[in-house]
């Protein structure tokens, strides 16, 4: 399979951090000592990719914020990874007239224009540092990648691009076009890196066709332009992907409000709704012991503890889309072969009376039978206690998660939910749900309620729709987002029919006894032990279309583009004919782990198809609410 978009652009990283050179994998020189100086946006594209003993590997001694107070280090070259704005070119020219470094690496995330490069050659000029201005680099990374297959536009400033700038009634043309050219500058930065020109595809009518043809008219200038076109010679690699070209579902987030506010049950989707969790990183208070302070002290101040999930995290790998229970029962397990582990290292140690023994005494003891086993116990104790460290983040992460499907009653949302979205018969009504004090945050109940909503083939009488408007308020709700939601069904006019949601359900399986027991960790009682029933959310169902070339009245009507192709032909009828081996779906408008989640759930049922998952901006459900309550304030 070709190399992921994450490896792609951790190598391009590596390489620029080796001054833009390929890095030369069995060398055992030292590297040379450098500083890394980034903007807000640099460091949101570098830290999912690279740890910090990563950077130190390549010889990065200091990395540090441009826009910071940074003292001269007049004999050390600077590498430079900043977007090209207005700010930060005066700032690399005040950098040049200060003298700061001894040699300077300009990278620009994003390519950067003829005028703004005037500028710093005149700054070079005046300042007499022409010489040390070693190499200006256009480095087309401006995205970031989150898995090996999902990548989003921006952390920073997500609200200019949100999809509450898209959908705001009162947006000027103007707005708009600048928002379509940030969302396109990404992709197109999105394409370069991965070394290929896609096949374009998008509906009529909205947001996602803006983008589709801005970014066709960016291709094909690039492709035209033969002897700087990005997508030639040296920039691909071969073999990278198959001969077949990628197709590029751009869809657009009004074709599903349903799913970003639907409670979840896999650990990731999990992990990003109920805790904060954003670039990998997961951020919690520390569990402070429950002794009371002193009247009138202060109270103890939290500490705040985060986490990375990484892909070098196995358990994070194998279980960041299993359903919680099995991750609780996972945890379990693991910390269980540990102990056994661990027990066995003391044993072996006090067999021999070497409690207390470091392990160099250890090693140099003649080789008996027992000897041989405590060495090879010994020698795996680094392992044992990076083992240790991931069993102890799980064990952290999932009872904080834990508390809140125990507390809000998250499993009783979840299974309503999905048994709405799928038009199940429903066991309970809605209105004991809202009203339950128990049951949810007024948040929790206003998401129920918007898909019951949305999902609903008759909108709900006037009578009816006061009475649950009442019980909303009655707990504390902010129906602003409802207003919304109302103009909008009136003008999409297209109620989610029961295929839109496939007729999934949920089967409610018997408790697993082990988990359960009261020597388990993770005392799941009262919690549904819930398990999925793999269907396809409407992204997923679009991309399914257009990837297998199956006709549907949904995507018959999609937008066809090839930027391969000399002359712009508009048509929608697709020159090839065979189904696609490899796709990119991305939102316009904001995306989330419930839909990359379904993604990746088809894509292993389809061996040898690879699909990558993009969107504007990642939101859980509760930041989403607040941008359809703030476009639903009169």
């Amino acid at each position: 399979m070709a190399a992921s978009v994450r490896e792609k652009q951790a190598a391009a990283l590596k390489r620029m951090l080796n001054f833009n050179t390929s890095p030369l994998k069995n060398t055992a020189a030292e590297p040379v000592w450098k500083v890394l100086i980034y903007d807000r946006f640099g460091q949101d594209i570098i830290s999912p990719l690279l740890a910090v003993k990563e950077l130190r590997d390549m010889g990065i001694t200091l990395h540090l914020l441009l826009h910071s107070d940074r003292d001269p280090i007049p004999d050390v070259p600077a590498i430079y990874f900043v977007m090209p704005t207005e700010e930060n070119i005066d700032r690399i020219c005040q950098d040049l007239r200060n003298q700061l470094y001894e040699s300077y690496y300009l990278n620009f995330i994003s390519a950067i224009s003829r005028s703004k490069l005037e500028d710093i050659a005149g700054a070079a000029l005046s300042a007499n540092a022409v010489t040390q201005v070693t190499k200006v680099f256009d480095q087309y990374l401006n995205f970031i990648t989150l898995e090996d297959d999902m990548f989003i536009l921006c952390n920073q400033n997500k609200e200019l691009i949100s999809y509450h700038a898209i959908n705001k009634p009162d947006i000027m043309d103007t707005e708009m076009e600048a928002i379509m050219d940030t969302i396109v500058d990404s992709l197109f930065c999105f394409f370069v890196t991965l070394g290929a020109v896609p096949i374009i595809r998008c509906p009529r009518g909205n947001a996602a066709e803006m983008v589709a043809v801005k970014l066709d008219k960016k291709l094909r200038e690039n492709l035209r332009d033969a002897r700087n076109s990005l997508f030639t010679g040296d920039n691909m690699g071969a073999g990278q992907f198959s001969f077949q070209r990628p197709l590029f579902v751009l869809a657009d987030r009004n074709l599903d409000l349903a799913t970003p506010l639907h409670h979840t049950w896999t650990y990731q989707a999990l992990i990003h709704d109920v805790l904060d969790f954003h670039l990998n990183r997961v951020s919690m208070d520390e569990s402070v012991g429950s002794e009371a302070s002193p009247s009138g002290a202060r109270p103890k101040k939290k500490n705040k503890k985060s986490y990375d999930l990484t892909a070098a995290d196995k358990f994070w790998q194998k279980h960041k889309g299993s359903p919680f229970p099995e991750v609780a029962e996972s945890v379990q397990e693991e910390l269980d072969t540990y102990r056994a582990q661990e027990d066995e290292v003391k044993r072996l140690k006090s067999i021999m009376g070497l409690e207390g023994e470091d392990e160099g005494a250890i090693s140099s003891i003649s080789m008996s039978d027992n000897t041989a086993k405590l060495t090879s116990a010994v020698s795996s104790l680094p392992e044992l206690l990076e083992k240790k460290r991931l069993i102890d983040l799980h064990t952290n992460v999932a009872t904080a998660v834990l508390d809140h499907i125990k507390s809000r009653k998250l499993d009783v949302y979840f299974e309503y939910e999905e048994k709405l979205m799928s038009k199940s018969t429903l066991d309970k009504s809605l209105l004991d749900i809202i009203s339950d004090p128990d049951a949810g945050t007024p948040e929790d109940k206003m998401r129920l309620f918007l898909i019951f909503y949305i999902t609903a083939l008759q909108p709900p009488s006037e009578s009816d729709l006061d009475q649950y408007k009442k019980a909303l308020l009655e707990t504390g709700c902010d129906l602003s987002s409802l207003n919304y939601i109302k103009q909008w069904k009136a003008f999409t006019k297209i109620a989610a029919t029961p295929s839109n949601y496939g007729n999934s359900g949920v089967k409610p399986m018997g408790l697993f006894s082990r988990v359960m027991n009261s020597g388990s960790q993770f005392v799941m009682e009262g919690v549904k032990h819930l398990v999925l029933k793999q269907h396809n959310l409407p992204v997923t169902r679009i991309l399914d279309n257009l990837m297998e070339m199956k006709s549907n009245p949904e995507t018959d009507d999609y937008r066809y583009f090839d930027p391969k192709m000399l002359r712009g032909s508009e048509s929608s009828t697709p020159r090839n004919k065979n189904p696609f081996q490899e796709a990119v779906v991305f939102v316009v408008g904001g995306g989330n782990y419930i839909e990359y989640q379904n993604l990746v759930d088809y894509t292993k049922a389809k061996p040898g198809k690879r699909v990558l998952y993009g969107c504007s901006e990642l939101f859980n459900a509760g930041q989403f609410i607040k941008q359809l309550s703030s476009l639903g304030q009169k």
